[in-house]
């Protein structure tokens, strides 16, 4: 009985385990010596897919904020009037996928008694894009992913996942005006 509260235990807990991925994609002609300001673009039309994100106005906010945070953080400045340098765009998914794991097979030949595991996975996806003012082109895109199963209805756990994934993604954004980062000698 202690070992089938254990197997179930650890299957409940498996998909909140999802590694968070980050990545960002930089445009190789992007000269961040030219951006110091920034503004929020328009708003994403498209829902995020899933009520408890799209009508959350708290979520939102803080989603924001710590964008904003971390902009500061790497030297960028919230216009406040003029044309800014960049725009911010961000899009938010949740979405559904379905894994199935090899359920381990100690001996090597499992043909008689393996049974395939299927683990549901509620993924979170925060994409921000940096798009330049003047050009209207995309110079940075970072990505963050992770399960947010059993998260999204805990608004402090949510909170916390995401400025954790955005502080890690945004950690790859050059820093407000230094240039060409590739034409630096090492």
């Amino acid at each position: 009985m202690r070992n089938l509260t254990l197997a179930v235990a650890a299957l409940v807990m498996l998909p909140g385990c999802a590694p968070l991925t980050v990545s960002s994609h930089l445009e190789r002609t992007a000269n961040f010596a030219d951006y110091v300001t920034y503004a929020w673009g328009p708003r994403d039309d498209f829902p995020v897919g899933d009520p408890r994100l799209d009508n959350n106005t708290i979520y939102v906010d803080h989603l924001q904020g710590t964008i904003e945070k971390q902009m500061a953080v790497r030297g960028f400045v919230l216009a406040v009037a003029g044309e800014p340098d960049l725009f911010i765009h961000y899009h938010a998914n949740v979405s559904q996928r379905v894994e199935a794991s090899d359920n381990g097979c100690p001996y090597g030949n499992c043909y008689d008694y393996y049974e395939p595991r299927l683990i549901e996975l509620e993924l979170g996806t925060i994409v921000v894009d940096l798009i330049d003012a003047k050009t209207n082109r995309l110079v940075w895109r970072g990505w963050s992913q992770q399960s947010i199963a059993g998260v999204i209805d805990d608004q402090a756990r949510l909170e916390k996942m995401t400025t954790e994934g955005v502080t890690k993604m945004m950690a790859t954004l050059p820093a407000a005006g230094v240039g060409d980062l590739r034409l630096r000698p090492e």
